[in-house]
């Protein structure tokens, strides 16, 4: 039975949530499962936004015959070659004689690569700024290259006004009924989704993601439709600043993440210690124990947060395994502009903080104090050691707030992105969030 939405009165989503799939792309775990969207605009002509995954080619074939309600498929628009959007182009292809494959020109070299040569002569290559009229709506292709393959492309409805954004602006996670963000708390619900999303998918690639988000910010968008997770059709500002921050490796919250690789307890001990100490102080702090936690969502942390304290045991004269997955997958996003900390231990030869510090040397990060070293256990005396480690932390982490000056005055400014509050008068033209560095359009005036 076909399950469909309607985005507006031209577009229909007819994608498929999957709910089974254990890990996305074979490494990243989706307990709550994910969506593949796929998007059928009804013209004079029809247009076909990207198929899905294989395994759920039944749903998506009984949405697009629902949809289609009898007519012939025009148009193929093939923004991304990752096969969990390109699936069913072949089938597509022999369905549909007469239709027309619209994609880059790096694109068609990946069709004749998945699927053969047989269908050139059926694919129209598109460049930047080229244009399909349809009948009522005009459509502009615009260049993504590397968010996050070569190929990509995205499509904007000049008439609608709405953005097909391939990957970008996307999240884990089912739909479960809803397609728009608006329709559930995505901010208490979906936001750390989506930002584990971005960072492992597209992370590596912020100065690229960056260049999109230039070119967005000269269009008139209305919605933005991506490939996984919700379509935005309100607060598109909320999910563009927040691409904007993680494009640019800035953190969200100004506050310490603790990552730690514990053998039987006495490093994560000190990180506790350390957490409470911080805690104590008002800091935001978050713990992440790398034998367990998912890396995925420990890099998710890491975009997140402003401060990173890496605690590891020694192991085989090196880093504990864990701990160097990790740090070898955070030099390979290619974050920055991060600060930290090394607490490292071990019982006869302590070699962890070298190690963690060689690794992550490409990233230049800017270290808050010297490396607390811990043998064996954290004893008495070295508790002094872990509360000036605790204070450099927090004083470090609270150095933007102490710059900022708050003048008095009965107004509240609520940050719509972070939640910070600015209290005086007026809002300065020029100001920007202490926290999260939002401009004065992302402040509510609080009633």
């Amino acid at each position: 039975m076909y399950c469909v939405r309607k985005v507006n009165d031209d577009y229909t989503w007819i994608g498929a949530d999957s709910r089974r799939l254990a890990v996305f792309e074979g490494v990243f775990g989706v307990p709550e499962g994910v969506s593949y969207n796929s998007y059928l605009l009804l013209d004079e002509k029809t247009v076909l936004f990207d198929t899905v995954d294989a395994q759920v080619i039944h749903q998506f074939r009984e949405n697009l015959y629902h949809a289609l309600d009898g007519r012939t498929l025009d148009y193929i628009v093939v923004h991304h070659m990752e096969p969990d959007h390109t699936a069913e182009l072949e089938d597509m292809v022999l369905r549909f004689p007469n239709v027309q494959i619209l994609c880059t020109a790096m694109a068609k070299t990946m069709i004749g690569q998945f699927f053969g040569h047989v269908y050139d002569d059926r694919i129209r290559v598109c460049k930047e700024g080229d244009t399909l009229c349809t009948g009522r709506h005009t459509l502009q292709f615009v260049a993504a290259p590397m968010v996050h393959w070569p190929e990509v492309m995205m499509t904007y409805d000049r008439t609608d006004k709405l953005l097909l954004s391939a990957d970008a602006f996307g999240c884990f996670g089912a739909l479960n009924g809803h397609l728009f963000a608006d329709e559930v708390d995505f901010d208490r619900d979906c936001l750390d989704e989506c930002r584990r999303y971005y960072t492992n998918i597209v992370g590596k690639y912020g100065p690229q993601v960056k260049a999109v988000l230039d070119k967005a910010a000269k269009l008139d968008i209305a919605m933005l439709l991506p490939l996984h997770g919700f379509v935005w059709r309100k607060d598109l500002d909320y999910i563009l600043h927040k691409h904007l921050l993680w494009s640019t490796y800035q953190p969200e919250v100004r506050g310490v993440l603790i990552a730690y690789a514990s053998i039987y307890g006495d490093t994560e001990s000190a990180a506790n210690i350390l957490a409470c100490r911080l805690a104590e102080q008002g800091v935001p702090v978050t713990m992440r124990d790398t034998s367990v936690v998912p890396l995925s969502s420990i890099v998710s942390d890491a975009f997140k947060y402003s401060h990173i304290v890496l605690a590891s045991a020694t192991y085989n004269m090196g880093v504990f395994i864990c701990m160097e997955q990790l740090l070898h997958d955070l030099a390979a996003h290619k974050l920055v502009n991060r600060r930290y900390a090394i607490l490292e231990n071990g019982s006869w030869s302590p070699a962890a903080g070298k190690g963690m510090e060689q690794i992550i040397e490409p990233l230049h990060w800017e270290k808050v104090s010297d490396t607390l070293t811990v043998k064996s256990a954290l004893r008495p005396d070295q508790v002094l050691q872990l509360d000036t480690l605790a204070d450099l932390l927090a004083k470090d982490v609270r150095r933007a707030e102490e710059k900022e000056e708050k003048p008095a005055g009965g107004k509240r400014y609520v940050c719509k992105v972070c939640g910070y509050v600015y209290e005086g008068d007026t809002l300065p033209e020029d100001y920007k969030c202490p926290l999260c560095g939002a401009g004065p359009q992302y402040f509510a005036e609080q009633q």
